[in-house]
């Protein structure tokens, strides 16, 4: 067995006794590796070292692989992707409604934080209500380590049927809360175990139908979420004063109701079930971390998840603090979400046509030049904050929506569920310490947002560090190389 220096690619060779050759080469799969500028693969020609006939004159040659982050077998799968069709977009629809609950709250993060702290928890700093919101955060994604696996055996009904019950119990409980800790169980408990027993299901559905066009078909179900932040922001802008709290949040619970229940229909799984062997199956994999490439990528999530959250969370107090209506600073997250919108849908597309990584890369780089070049310098110019929130929203779209197919490139479809939960579960705790941290740096700085600001983009820089690293350790520097 020996490396390939072209694309990393490992070859092996077994002989049997009839002096039979056959080659493995995973170069070939364009769903995990590199493709060149060149045709599907870019690799050097077949020499005679590579290419054995047999006895016949027949050369044998595999040209099915798999990736380098598990290669325990020579065997990768042969199963031919639907990509399209009625059944596969239905399970895009259903994961785009049920990741529309999810991520339509935590989109809406802002929101609720600049409505707690004026109200309900008036008394309580920003960085303690922040690790309301951080513990959800933290249990939907890190929850999903013992859910992948779950995913895999028993495919997504009993999980769906489980998370929708506790989102929707979350916010019918959320109108009667009144103290620091009824907010700790009923969302941060119950909103964030929901939230995990629903994204795993979705993300990890999409990828049992899609292999070529699975960033596009990823992208246009993570679009809900940026649907979302725009609705439910201008939804409660105009409900709470005039319902109140109560009765405005019970009105999500409703509209949480019927799209769960669409998405508890039409998510399904494909791919045969595997069987777990025990109860600790269902623990994280942390051997997968002794792949470096998946390291850090694992790695560079977790910083851009600091990197994200900051504009998402903080972006509607920073408007108030700098002169601006409170209906503004509804206004100004529902812009941003409308550019998410269109960043994720396009970041797919793009993802599809240039590669997964590529594009993540990409797309971090222009939010550290957006949160640096407008953000910083915004102070209390409309004009700029409006600009900022449009320009980063369309930027940092790909941020969530191709983080989950770029972890799939490190790893077979069949293995995706644990590979996805476990990565997700350390990335829980940069979204765990991602508010506190931020609402902390904020009191620091005596309530001017300098310091929180750089925070985002050193995030981000660190992130994209991360990810350059893991494109190289695979791909080598070539600039054209498809990954």
């Amino acid at each position: 067995m020996h490396r390939s220096e072209q694309n990393g690619a490992e070859v092996s060779c077994l002989t049997n006794s009839t002096n039979n050759v056959f080659i493995y080469t995973p170069e070939d799969d364009v769903e995990k590796t590199a493709i060149g500028p060149q045709g599907p693969i870019a690799k050097e020609p077949i020499s005679k070292a590579q290419y054995t006939s047999n006895k016949n004159g027949q050369g044998l040659f595999d040209r099915k692989g798999q990736p380098d982050s598990d290669a325990s077998t020579l065997t990768e799968e042969k199963d031919d992707f639907p990509e399209g069709g009625l059944k596969a977009y239905c399970v895009v629809f259903g994961a785009f409604c049920g990741l529309f609950s999810v991520f339509g709250i935590i989109n809406s993060t802002g929101i609720l934080l600049e409505y707690f702290s004026t109200h309900q928890l008036k008394d309580y700093t920003s960085s303690q209500i922040g690790w309301i919101f951080g513990l959800s955060l933290f249990l939907t994604f890190f929850c999903g380590a013992p859910i992948g696996p779950i995913f895999d055996a028993y495919g997504p009904r009993v999980l769906m049927l489980c998370g929708s019950v506790l989102l929707v119990a979350s916010m019918f409980l959320l109108g009667l809360c009144t103290q620091y800790w009824h907010f700790f169980m009923v969302y941060s408990v119950l909103n964030g175990l929901g939230g995990a027993f629903i994204n795993t299901p979705c993300v990890s559905s999409i990828g049992h139908f899609f292999l070529l066009k699975r960033g596009n078909a990823t992208g246009i179900a993570m679009t809900s979420g940026s649907i979302g932040g725009i609705i439910f922001p201008l939804m409660l802008q105009r409900l709470l004063p005039s319902l109140g709290f109560p009765w405005a949040t019970r009105i999500l619970g409703f509209i949480l109701a019927t799209l769960l229940g669409i998405a508890n229909l039409l998510v399904r799984s494909r791919l045969p079930r595997k069987p777990m062997g025990s109860f600790t199956s269902v623990a994280p994999d942390l051997t997968v971390f002794k792949d470096p490439p998946f390291a850090l990528v694992s790695l560079g999530i977790f910083l851009m998840e600091w990197g994200i959250f900051v504009p998402l969370t903080f972006g509607t107090s920073y408007a108030t603090s700098h002169g601006h209506s409170s209906s503004f600073g509804f206004q100004i997250i529902a812009v941003l979400n409308a550019g998410s919108f269109f960043g994720r849908y396009f970041a797919g597309m793009v993802a599809d046509m240039i590669g997964r990584v590529n594009t993540l890369i990409l797309s971090i780089v222009l939010c550290i030049i957006t949160c640096f070049a407008l953000w910083l310098p915004a102070g209390g110019s409309t004009a700029m904050l409006v600009v900022f929130a449009v320009i980063f929203g369309f930027v940092s779209g790909s941020n969530l929506s191709l983080s989950p197919v770029c972890v799939g490139q490190m790893c077979k479809t069949e293995h995706y569920g644990r590979y996805f939960s476990t990565c997700w579960m350390f990335v829980a705790f940069g979204t765990l310490t991602a508010l506190p941290i931020g609402g902390q740096i904020l009191i620091a700085n005596g309530g001017s947002y300098t310091g929180l600001i750089i925070f985002a983009g050193l995030s981000y820089t660190a992130a994209a560090a991360c990810l350059i690293a893991a494109r190289v350790l695979k791909v080598g520097w070539k600039l054209k190389m498809i990954y």
